[in-house]
């Protein structure tokens, strides 16, 4: 008993706080301007350039001195031969400008990190745009799917009426109710995709589900003419991960001037003092004594005949140059791809442009009115139905892929001028 009425207030609470889901209205300025700011994985890669700025700075650092101290029993007791004390402090002197490469490295390091998170918003700002362009789409398919079951649903009560009359049969009147049925159907499918649109807006903006978020659009313009010559020259010379592939390589050669330099031996450099108490005994009195002593002490670096890192170093640097060259034609062939589809986009939206949704409209009107003349049956009532509510999504998704065909392209072309 006590889980049945745990389940039915679970249940209750579930069903409060689905209700209270709050609906916003939301522009695409301020979305875009919520992702930048809210969306956490972009907030977790942005950790990645204070990252690489504290590496910089570390690099930068001289090595530390170490600071040394020393107590010294000369033994016999029973001679007096007394006790000394010694402090030192040594230094690593680096040669071969370790330092300026390490230094360099860091520096490239985070440049290049920079322009990773440039490219990473990128992709982010064009994939919250395309999550608004669906948002708008499945609304549009929701209210194409609302529009049909209103209308079947007053032709089915309208032929239950004439059924009633006996100016149609049984059959047609059962057909009507079904087809609505059916409908009413589609249009919870719809409801449910466009509700999953609004929380992955609200998801990019690193909001809870609580909220709704509807996309406002005031039929923004999606035409554009481009050059690809144009496009193609703006994406390898703005595109963030070109540039970053750039980068890499400048990364990989600094990289080996640091095993370069890392093949020099360093010098220690140390300087100490120690203090003998005097000698008391009888045989051989000594006074005591301060000594200062300077040194250098030089590594015998064996291991600097082994060139596996310099040819390490050297290996990633051919690497990246290749990487580079792969990442500018690969470059070329998305913008080519993208513009060729942006084009095919624009033919298939003017293709309704020329009154195929008008045409459509007229003749259901037609068969409707044909049908209640009982001139003919329900079958051709409701392909044209079907027809007609097929080509107003089409048109919908058509213009839906224009705008995603134009978000695409600007992505590819390192250009960005959308505004919904």
């Amino acid at each position: 008993m006590v889980i049945r009425y745990s389940s039915i207030l679970l249940l209750f609470f579930s069903t409060v706080q689905v209700n209270a889901q709050t609906k916003d209205s939301l522009t695409y300025t301020r979305f875009l301007a919520g992702v930048t700011n809210n969306n956490l994985a972009y907030v977790t890669e942005r950790f990645n350039v204070s990252l690489a700025t504290a590496r910089f700075a570390a690099a930068k650092v001289f090595p530390d001195p170490s600071l040394s101290f020393g107590w010294i029993d000369n033994g016999q007791k029973r001679m007096k031969m007394g006790y000394g004390f010694n402090t030192g402090v040594n230094w690593l002197l680096e040669l071969g400008n370790k330092r300026q490469a390490r230094t360099s490295v860091a520096r490239s390091q985070l440049e290049l990190t920079t322009l990773l998170l440039e490219n990473y918003y990128r992709n982010l700002r064009a994939d919250a745009t395309l999550a608004y362009l669906q948002a708008i789409l499945q609304e549009n398919l929701l209210k194409v799917n609302q529009e049909s079951y209103q209308s079947l649903s007053l032709f089915a009560r309208a032929d239950s009426i004439r059924f009633k009359l006996g100016e149609i049969k049984a059959v047609d009147a059962r057909q009507s109710k079904l087809e609505a049925g059916n409908m009413q159907n589609t249009v919870y499918r719809s409801e449910a995709g466009f509700q999953a649109a609004l929380l992955q807006l609200g998801m990019l903006m690193g909001k809870a589900a609580d909220t709704l978020y509807y996309p406002v659009v005031a039929k923004p313009s999606f035409d554009r003419e481009f050059s690809l010559k144009e496009l193609i020259n703006s994406a390898v010379s703005n595109r963030a991960d070109i540039l970053a592939a750039g980068k890499d390589k400048e990364v990989a050669g600094n990289m080996v001037k640091l095993a370069q330099a890392n093949r020099m031996p360093d010098l220690g450099l140390n300087l100490g003092m120690a203090q003998n108490t005097g000698a008391t005994n009888v045989i051989a009195p000594t006074p005591s004594t301060n000594v200062i002593s300077a040194g250098i002490s030089i590594p015998l670096k064996f291991s600097g005949r082994s060139r596996a890192e310099l040819l390490s170093a050297q290996y990633s640097a051919a690497q990246a140059a290749a990487r580079y060259q792969q990442a500018a034609l690969q470059v070329q062939t998305e913008v080519a791809t993208s513009y060729y589809n942006y084009l095919s986009a624009r033919k298939q939206v003017t293709q309704f442009h020329t009154g195929l949704l008008q045409e459509a409209e007229k003749a259901l009107e037609g068969k409707i009115y044909s049908y209640r003349s009982g001139e003919i049956n329900l079958l051709e009532v409701l392909n044209a139905q079907r027809t007609y509510n097929s080509l107003k999504q089409s048109y919908y998704e058509a213009l839906n892929g224009y705008a995603v065909a134009l978000v695409e392209m600007e992505r590819t072309a390192g250009i960005w001028d959308i505004n919904l």
